[in-house]
């Protein structure tokens, strides 16, 4: 086997083990903090430090790697991400209130951390791996962040299944135990010298980038903010006030999570490919941005109207439907996203354009999170929607400003 094909492997299935764990992290502090009797508002909350770590990680990330090797970033991030699973584990109910948020919230800024110097680790790993083939970059780019999506739901599963059968606090202490096998074979089997960059480079110079990189971040922070905003607490709220049990509604997600994924997987076969690896590209990111805007406008008006003449029942059908087409153009924009990312970065840089872009995704998802939360407070499922409309329309307007670079 070849070794960056290796080292291609390797990362993914790293990053795979990393991303169930994360995944059922999400859904044990949701779904236990919930029965506790935290609003909609308090949940997204709990959320805040996760992702507002990962904006100043994802900045630093890159030329932490650059500096130190791939190897020692994803380790870094695993063990980090142990050290989040022990601490909340930790947490007892005898404690006030006010220590008890306190301790939820380092926590989840701990596991921001883990979570994005894995990520930064691991896309960076995949642009060196694959080289300059622009199509191999491209199915390499859509399999990875299409497998993860699938294990990060079938994460939620595995944390809605742990939580009601061994319990909050042994389900944590498992987690960790399987991270720290994982930590030994990433740094058995990974070279120490993957990602190092030849020369030494400025701190400073983190946030210069080209101008296409600033607006493809730009309409990041927009599409995926767009995303949480309904998605984070909005969706799984409304569903549970229908009359959802937990585990229907932690099941929906996770399988919307990984029919997201396969669709992400697939994106290679369905985007029309060019010789240069961004003519044909490009128009496609924008187009499947215009049309993320028309499924939730349409789904609002759906929903609306459902709620104004039909009852619950047809309302949870536009929340089962809506979701699963907005979930097929999000998955394939997200794809395109992906590969953009890495198309129009390259060299030593690349670590750094990987962190300076997610940094960017981390701030959306931020925005959106905050926002899911204060919209239901105000309107409900409703206003969700129309945030998320107001955010995918500028998405959509950053995203056809992007040019090609002068060859």
């Amino acid at each position: 086997m070849q070794t960056g094909t290796r080292d291609f492997l390797t990362v993914s299935a790293s990053y795979w083990a990393f991303t169930l764990t994360d995944g059922a992290l999400r859904m044990l502090v949701l779904l236990h903090f919930y029965q506790a009797g935290f609003n909609a508002f308090q949940l997204a909350l709990l959320f805040t430090l996760y992702e507002l770590a990962g904006i100043f990680t994802n900045l630093a990330g890159g030329w932490l790697a650059g500096r130190f090797g791939l190897r020692a970033m994803l380790s870094s991030g695993i063990g980090l991400q142990i050290g989040a699973l022990v601490m909340l584990a930790a947490l007892e109910s005898s404690w006030p209130g006010w220590l008890a948020l306190l301790w939820v919230l380092l926590s989840q800024g701990l596991s921001g951390i883990a979570k994005d110097m894995t990520k930064v680790a691991a896309k960076s790993a995949i642009r060196l791996s694959a080289g300059q083939a622009g199509s191999r970059l491209f199915a390499w780019t859509a399999f990875f962040t299409g497998s993860k999506n699938s294990i990060k739901g079938a994460g939620f599963f595995l944390g809605g299944l742990l939580l009601g059968w061994v319990g909050f606090q042994a389900t944590l202490l498992g987690l960790a135990g399987f991270l720290l096998i994982l930590l030994l074979l990433v740094w058995m089997r990974l070279p120490g010298d993957l990602g190092l960059a030849q020369s030494k480079r400025k701190i400073g110079g983190l946030l210069a980038r080209t101008h296409q990189m600033n607006l493809l971040s730009a309409a990041r922070i927009f599409l995926f903010g767009a995303r949480d905003i309904w998605f984070v607490v909005g969706l799984p709220i409304t569903l549970y006030g229908a009359g959802w049990s937990f585990w229907q509604t932690g099941g929906f997600l996770a399988l919307w999570t990984i029919f997201y994924g396969m669709v992400q997987a697939l994106a290679p076969k369905v985007i029309a490919h060019s010789l240069d690896g961004l003519s044909a590209e490009l128009p496609a990111a924008g187009r499947l941005a215009g049309l993320n805007f028309l499924v939730i406008a349409g789904l609002w008006a759906a929903l609306t109207a459902s709620m104004a003449a039909a009852g619950p029942v047809s309302q949870i059908a536009v929340l089962i439907g809506g979701p699963l087409v907005f979930g097929v153009v999000l998955a394939l924009n997200s794809a395109v996203h992906s590969y953009l990312l890495l198309a129009l970065t390259g060299g030593e840089k690349t670590s750094e354009d990987v962190g300076f872009y997610y940094a960017a995704n981390a701030a959306g998802r931020l925005a959106g999170t905050l926002l899911s939360g204060w919209c239901m407070v105000q309107g409900g499922i409703t206003a969700c929607l129309i945030g998320a409309g107001l955010f995918l329309l500028i998405a959509f307007v950053l995203t056809r400003a992007i040019q090609p670079p002068p060859a």
